[in-house]
């Protein structure tokens, strides 16, 4: 039966999804009606989307990205998304749900990220047949329904990663090694702001030292760490202060559990407060 919205969809789910590297919540597909719309939404979990025909419209941060078949969208924890079917050709699309200690950092190394949410397949073809699997793993059920589908996603991360152009026979070096480290912690950054962030566990996570890490942190972007991981949160707060979000929902979308103390800083990097931001926005238009 067809969920609101959408005009034939399937719908599959993980009864034992481990707490390991990498697992699959659920998946499905869905095939919607003319402009029917999802969100705005926020997960604590990773989403990927892969269009298999017809358009739509994914919305990230304040960005509009126009989709057809053999695109796909990763939607990431934390981030406000929505997207939207075409009016005169609705898309019909795939999804998988998944979390693990390794996924994030997957996704860091094949260069997805907030910033860089859709990937265009290379062989829709062989990505459908990862997804289809995938959904029949979860159908079937057993035993084995976490670790035979999360093989599955580990070959679809493969090929998005290969798709994106991060295979090692078509990566292209930085200039430098330091344009290396630091762009892999911007990426990290990125992946991980809305989480409490500390020097020392990201300069662990990436294997640096915390002090080499700092300096040619601020050598290459002019900031420390810290203030740069500051510029994102509050650069992703003002987006979010265009949705219909209450304050103490950006504050925590944005990693902030104070949400006093995250007002007095948007304050002081901003000039205003978050509401009289958002008052701003509405005065002029903007939704």
């Amino acid at each position: 039966m067809a969920d609101h919205g959408h005009i034939q969809d399937t719908f599959a789910s993980n009864p034992s999804p481990s707490q390991g590297e990498l697992s699959v919540l659920f998946s499905g597909w869905a095939q919607t009606e003319p402009s029917h719309k999802f969100g705005p939404v926020v997960h604590d979990y990773i989403i990927v989307h892969l269009v298999m025909s017809g358009k739509g419209i994914f919305h990230n941060l304040g960005k509009d990205y126009a989709l057809s078949a053999g695109d796909s969208f990763f939607i990431l924890p934390g981030d406000l998304v929505y997207y939207q079917a075409d009016y005169d050709d609705p898309w019909k699309y795939t999804w998988i749900a998944f979390r693990g200690a390794a996924a994030e950092e997957l996704l860091l190394g094949m260069d997805i990220s907030v910033h860089r949410p859709v990937v265009t397949a290379r062989n829709l073809r062989k990505m459908q047949l990862y997804f289809t699997r995938i959904i029949h793993t979860l159908q079937q059920g057993g035993n084995y329904t976490d670790l035979e589908a999360g093989g599955y996603l580990r070959l679809l991360l493969g090929e998005y990663g290969a798709s994106n152009g991060n295979s090692p026979q078509g990566a292209v070096p930085p200039a430098t090694m330091i344009q290396q480290q630091v762009e892999q912690a911007i990426r990290w950054i990125t992946l991980q702001y809305y989480q409490p962030i500390s020097i020392e566990n990201m300069a662990k996570t990436l294997g640096y030292h915390r002090t080499h890490l700092s300096k040619m942190f601020k050598q290459y972007t002019g900031l420390s760490p810290m203030n740069y991981l500051l510029k994102v949160r509050m650069e992703r707060a003002q987006k979010l202060l265009g949705e219909r979000l209450t304050i103490d929902q950006v504050a925590s979308s944005v990693g902030f559990t104070d949400p006093l103390y995250f007002s007095k800083q948007f304050k002081k990097w901003n000039g205003c407060s978050p509401s009289e931001y958002r008052a701003s926005l509405q005065g002029s238009g903007k939704k």
